[in-house]
């Protein structure tokens, strides 16, 4: 019981966290997670603990949500998820957090990149690389979050919008690893206390985002996208 007690109380500090910034929750509760759980059961418990979380952060958020550009990111998204779990023991990925973090730096800080990219960038493109990708990296949040950022100054919808998007992501993830069998009932413990924790945090963090002024918003998101971006590239190299 203490086990499931110490997950909920991460599950929801993290949840909180990406209730009131949108981003970080996932990465943070993925790092953490190795201390308790199996590696072979990191990803899909962090997957549907992710799926809870963001979920609930849409439904607490649904007047805000974009629903105009959910479309192309489904349909990237399946194509993504349908093609990296089908070549996922043929290829190394082992650079793609490194791509990744690179990506986000300069998206957030670069003009110059902006202007050449913003050709290119798309949400069936985010779909495709966010929800593919997710099933190894675990947390890749800051894929759309960046480009959400651009497009809405709004935080609640940034927040909202992101959250169903992510939705997508993880809804995909863990029908992959039940159809690769991994078993969730054998986790039914952790993934019940977790879950409470992470619903518990979206709402907690739904009500605390509407005290943080805008612009201050978008500081810390842009700061919080970039320390995770170092860290993906840091964690790389090291």
């Amino acid at each position: 019981m203490l086990l499931e007690l110490t997950l909920l109380l991460i599950a929801f500090i993290t949840s909180t966290i990406a209730g009131v910034v949108g981003i970080g929750g996932g990465m943070m509760l993925i790092a953490i997670l190795p201390s308790f759980l199996p590696l072979n059961a990191l990803i899909p418990v962090h997957g549907l603990t992710q799926m809870s979380s963001n979920v609930s952060r849409a439904f607490f958020g649904y007047k805000e949500v974009q629903y105009q550009v959910i479309p192309k990111f489904l349909v990237g998204s399946f194509l993504g998820i349908a093609l990296f779990a089908s070549i996922l023991s043929f290829i190394s990925l082992e650079y793609v957090p490194l791509f990744i973090g690179v990506y986000i730096l300069l998206s957030l800080w670069s003009e110059k990149f902006n202007e050449k990219i913003k050709r290119y960038e798309s949400y069936f493109l985010a779909g495709f690389f966010q929800t593919g990708l997710s099933i190894v990296v675990g947390a890749t949040g800051p894929l759309t979050m960046t480009l959400l950022l651009k497009d809405f100054k709004d935080k609640d919808k940034v927040v909202a919008t992101g959250a169903a998007l992510m939705s997508i992501t993880h809804i995909l993830k863990v029908f992959v690893f039940i159809y690769f069998g991994f078993v969730f009932f054998d986790y039914i413990g952790v993934l019940i206390f977790m879950i409470i924790g992470a619903v518990l945090g979206s709402f907690v963090g739904t009500k605390l985002r509407n005290r943080i002024d805008g612009k201050k918003f978008e500081l810390i998101l842009k700061l919080l996208l970039s320390l995770l971006a170092i860290k993906l590239i840091i964690s790389l190299v090291l």
